[in-house]
C-alpha cells in the first residue's frame, strides 16, 4: 500500500507542499524586493518640488499602478541582492555560512 494513502488527506496535502517551499520562498523574496523598489519609487515621487498642474486623484492612482508595475519589472531585471539575502536567511543556507565563519575564526 502507498505510504501517502494510509495517512489523512490533509497531512498528505501538507507533505506535498513541503516540496514547494524553496520555490515559494524564492517567489516571496522576489515579491519583497519588488515591494522595496516600489517604496523607493513612491518616496522619490513624493519628494517632488511642485504640484502637478493637471494633477488629479485619477492621475495619482494611475501613477501608483505604474510605479507598481515598474517595480515588478525592475526587480525582475535588476539584482539588488535582497531576494538572495532573504532566501539565505530563511532557507537555512545562512546556518552553513555561520559555521564556516566560526571555523575560520577558530583557526
Amino acid at each position: 500500500m502507498d505510504a501517502l494513502a494510509s495517512i489523512s488527506p490533509k497531512m498528505a496535502a501538507s507533505l506535498t507542499q513541503i516540496d514547494n517551499r524553496p520555490t515559494d520562498l524564492r517567489a516571496a523574496a522576489e515579491q519583497f524586493e519588488a515591494l522595496f523598489i516600489h517604496q523607493l519609487l513612491k518616496q522619490a515621487r513624493s519628494a517632488k518640488l511642485a504640484d502637478d498642474i493637471l494633477g488629479s486623484e485619477a492621475g495619482d492612482t494611475y501613477t501608483e499602478m505604474l510605479d507598481q508595475e515598474r517595480a515588478k519589472q525592475l526587480s525582475a531585471q535588476m539584482n539588488l541582492g535582497i531576494a538572495e539575502a532573504l532566501v539565505k536567511q530563511f532557507g537555512g543556507i545562512a546556518e552553513d555560512n555561520s559555521s564556516d565563519r566560526e571555523k575560520i575564526a577558530n583557526d
